[in-house]
This record gives structure tokens, C-alpha cells and sequence, in this order.
């Protein structure tokens, strides 16, 4: 398994509050679209509740203790330990999408990291958590201005 944590984050690592995404953007919801379609994605069951709905196209893995069924075809695991046992021979990339507990558990495990970094700051109560950015390559894939603020998508591989 190749383990993907993508992330839309602001200067100071801001994730999201009152179980929400902080910052709105179509372009970059899109760009998230694009890098997942097709994938298994990964969250904790709050990402997981915060979603309009299950995203097509995706697989959904949804780590929580406290579930027992949350749809047909949404699997459920109970912690990232017994996840990573269960996907460690697949041979596909996999994303994690949130949130910051599920981020932090799972930064060791990733080979990649995608992360939106937008150019603002915000009241927050989810961080994603800090990394040593110089165990990476970094690489910007592009560079967006949208409504009114600037953000780039910028992908960090492993050394």
C-alpha cells in the first residue's frame, strides 16, 4: 500500500472547526476530486459524518471505535493498526482525508503528502499535524487565487 494523506490546511496547520472544512474552495475541492476518484479513502468517523454524503467513485474505510454500521458498503475498522494490517499487501495508493487525530496516527505510515496551503490564517479547533518538512521533497503543483485568497497544492514525497 502506498499511503496518501491529503490535507487543505492554513498557515498555522488549521484543519477545520465545529467539525467543518474552514476554508470553501470549488477549485480545490475539485483538485481533491481528482487526486481520490477511483481510490479507497480512509477518515475517522467524524470526517466521516461531516461529508455531504459517501463520495462516488471512492472506497470507503472509516476507523472508529464506537460504529457498528454505518451503510452497506462502507467498511469499518477500529483502529489504524488493525487498517494498516488489513491494507498493508494491497497494491494501491490510498488516501487519508481526516481528521486530525486519524492525520497524526497516520503521518508515520505515509509516503506522500498532499496538502493545500493556503495563505491565511483561522480560528480552528482541528490542526494537522506538524511534520519534519525536511525528511521530504517538496514539489508545487500549482498555484491558485480564489476568492481572494492565494493557495498552492503542494506535494511532499519521503526521502
Amino acid at each position: 500500500m502506498k499511503l496518501t494523506l491529503i490535507a487543505a490546511i492554513g498557515k498555522n496547520n488549521e484543519l477545520g472547526k465545529n467539525n467543518d472544512m474552514i476554508w470553501h474552495l470549488p477549485k480545490d475541492l475539485k483538485f481533491f476530486r481528482q487526486e481520490t476518484s477511483g481510490h479507497t479513502i480512509v477518515m475517522g468517523r467524524k470526517t466521516f459524518e461531516s461529508l455531504p454524503g459517501k463520495l462516488p467513485k471512492r472506497h470507503h474505510v472509516v476507523i472508529s471505535r464506537t460504529c457498528s454500521n454505518l451503510g452497506d458498503d462502507i467498511e469499518l475498522c477500529s483502529s489504524v493498526e488493525e487498517f494498516m494490517n488489513r491494507y498493508k499487501d494491497v497494491n494501491e495508493e490510498i488516501f487519508c482525508i481526516g481528521g486530525g487525530m486519524i492525520y497524526s496516527e497516520m503521518l508515520k505510515y505515509a509516503s506522500r503528502l498532499v496538502l493545500t496551503e493556503i495563505d491565511a490564517s483561522a480560528d480552528a479547533q482541528v490542526y494537522f499535524p506538524k511534520f519534519d518538512k525536511s525528511l521530504y521533497t517538496r514539489k508545487v503543483l500549482s498555484n491558485i487565487e480564489e476568492n481572494g485568497i492565494h493557495y498552492q497544492h503542494i506535494e511532499y514525497l519521503i526521502k
